[in-house]
């Protein structure tokens, strides 16, 4: 069983999700590692005051720090440079590096360059992607009410949990700062393949009529899960004309769609809180799910969400 070593923004996560008293394994799938490497990362970074990420990774750090490594040409950190401004993680550029069988530069080298570069007054910072820890809600009562005719997620196939298939999608919406505008957000679960839409608002027609729209060309749709939100009370409508079976998850159980909420993670790097998404085009929806669809992941074994969904290689990005 391979040990992988976790980043900087997987740490903080690992670490908000511990706050929310998940367990380790539902932490490894949220953050798309294996459960061991969880268990290794609080065995080995734990200190004094229990699991900190800072304090994590400057361990991590310290342990390799002894490590001789080859100089690296300044054409390799051109190319690394290219790559984390079309926001290529770390991690993705040493396995592009390896795969072209390029001068190889370790995902570490590249943060202690990136943060190097940030001293010296640079922006690659600002490419890198960081999650936010969810802060954990208080109270008993579900305010959102009842939708009718729900499906529960406890009905769902078992194959959709274990990623078998293509065809099973996550849903969600982001909100602009002072609640205006919505963005509708989908995610595969097995490829990450993603689709974003605008709406004016969060009207349960509008929601539905974006979702028919972004998946009515896409094949195959076996199911959509979806939290309790009443943007989804027209999930019948949606079931009928795409012909797809619609699950909702327990209250409050976001990682029940841990792929869709690690996706909005993602697109906020592109639409911050403060963004009024009123002001979103069509270009930059378009930007983003190039972004996303077309950079090769860690959990595809480095393989593109495209490759993935449509099962041959995606079309070179040019920035």
């Amino acid at each position: 069983m391979q040990y992988t070593q976790l980043t900087q923004e997987q740490r903080y996560q690992t670490y908000s999700l511990l706050k929310m008293e998940h367990t380790q394994t539902e932490i490894a799938s949220c953050i798309g590692v294996h459960k061991s490497t969880i268990s290794r990362e609080l065995k080995r970074n734990r200190g004094r005051r229990g699991y900190r990420p800072k304090q994590a990774h400057e361990k991590a750090k310290e342990r390799r720090a002894h490590k001789v490594h080859t100089k690296i040409s300044s054409e390799t950190w051109q190319r690394v440079e290219e790559k984390l401004q079309i926001d290529w993680s770390p991690e993705q550029i040493t396995d592009w590096l390896n795969s072209h069988q390029l001068q190889l530069v370790s995902p570490e080298w590249i943060y202690q360059y990136i943060y190097a570069d940030k001293k010296a007054g640079g922006t690659l910072h600002k490419h890198l992607r960081c999650q936010k820890k969810r802060r954990k809600r208080y109270g008993i009562y579900d305010r959102r009410g009842i939708i009718p005719s729900r499906k529960s997620i406890e009905e769902r196939p078992e194959s959709v949990e274990l990623r078998e298939r293509l065809g099973d999608w996550e849903i969600d919406t982001i909100i602009g700062k002072g609640h205006q505008g919505v963005m509708v957000t989908l995610t595969e679960r097995k490829s990450r393949f993603t689709l974003v839409r605008k709406v004016a608002s969060k009207s349960a027609d509008l929601v539905a009529q974006a979702i028919i729209e972004l998946l009515s060309w896409v094949q195959p749709l076996e199911t959509i899960t979806s939290d309790n939100g009443k943007e989804f009370t027209a999930h019948q409508i949606i079931s009928k004309e795409l012909s797809i079976d619609f699950y909702f998850a327990h209250p409050y159980a976001s990682w029940e769609r841990g792929t869709n909420e690690n996706t909005n993670g993602l697109i906020r790097q592109y639409l911050p809180k403060e963004r009024d998404l009123r002001t979103v085009t069509t270009k930059e929806e378009i930007m983003i799910m190039d972004r996303l669809n077309l950079r090769p992941r860690k959990c595809l074994d480095f393989r593109t969400p495209y490759e993935v969904f449509f099962g041959h290689h995606s079309v070179a990005l040019t920035g």
